[in-house]
């Protein structure tokens, strides 16, 4: 009754709330997505999405269809593996940015190795930027970072804002440089906040440098400086910056999955598609009211 391509199409604007985000997310054409979508309300005979000029939100019956059309797209994946045979194994080289690796994602890596321990899994935690270049260069075959201003779309697991945090007893001054407590170059956060503050005017110092997020925590928590870090994920013992800093907005961020260029080797490839589909499937669960 429902078609995958439909549903794969309807879980992409929902996770987006744009039918143009959707779109460059998937690689097709907004037209399409709208037609995609058009096709499954008709099979649903219900509403999913309401639309207007201010954007879109998912109707009672689209976040219903939700649960219905994650479960449907496993259950066909699984079979399709079944039935091809398809038992993840082999060696996945997989990369992961810090924020995660510090949150959710030992427990989602843990239940991916019980479920398939025919796979070895190689994990390599790196900032961002440089998780992109073993990625071009064939040394990951997937990779969870956040997205480039330029650069490959990839698959969206989470967007977030990006704030200013600082330890409980810091009040930056308005009137002296910020201090910052930020990752070497070409992290994306160092990348952000050294742009939004010269584009408001206001002047910086480098307070702490670290390749570690636990070294830039404890830096923080020490009142060395303030650093930028996704609202979603702050760590304990920080708190966000208030308005009356006078610290400009970061905007927000993008996680994204990316798959390498250089395809694997086929017993590989259904291991990146098994856990590229658990890391997706966790973030839409932790969404769910």
């Amino acid at each position: 009754m429902f078609e995958p391509v439909q549903l794969r199409t309807f879980l992409a604007v929902s996770r987006t709330l744009s039918f143009t985000r959707a779109a460059r997310e998937l690689g097709v054409r907004q037209s399409t997505v709208s037609q995609q979508v058009r096709r499954l309300e008709e099979a649903a005979g219900r509403r999913l999405f309401a639309r207007d000029t201010h954007g879109v939100e998912l109707t009672e019956d689209g976040e219903a269809m939700l649960g219905f059309a994650r479960t449907i797209l496993a259950a066909n994946e699984r079979a399709a593996d079944f039935f091809a045979g398809d038992r993840p194994r082999g060696r996945l080289r997989f990369g992961a940015s810090e924020d995660f690796v510090l949150t959710r994602l030992p427990e989602v890596l843990a239940g991916f190795r019980r479920d398939h321990p025919e796979v070895d899994l190689e994990l390599t935690v790196e900032l961002s930027e440089n998780l992109h270049s073993r990625l071009a260069a064939g040394r990951l075959d997937l990779v969870l970072a956040k997205r480039r201003e330029e650069g490959p779309a990839g698959r969206l697991v989470r967007r977030d804002r990006l704030v200013w945090v600082a330890g409980e007893g810091l009040r930056p001054d308005p009137e002296r440089p910020v201090p910052l407590v930020v990752f070497p170059p070409p992290a994306v956060t160092r990348a952000r906040a050294l742009h939004v503050l010269e584009a408001a005017g206001r002047r910086w110092r480098i307070a702490c440098t670290s390749g570690s997020l636990n070294g830039l925590v404890a830096a923080t928590r020490a009142g060395l400086g303030v650093m930028a870090h996704t609202a979603g994920m702050v760590p304990p013992g920080l708190v966000h910056v208030g308005p009356r800093a006078g610290l400009p907005d970061l905007g927000e961020v993008d996680f994204v999955l990316l798959h390498g260029e250089r395809r694997p080797a086929p017993v590989t490839q259904g291991a990146v598609r098994a856990l590229a589909r658990r890391i997706l499937d966790d973030e839409q669960r932790l969404r769910l009211p």
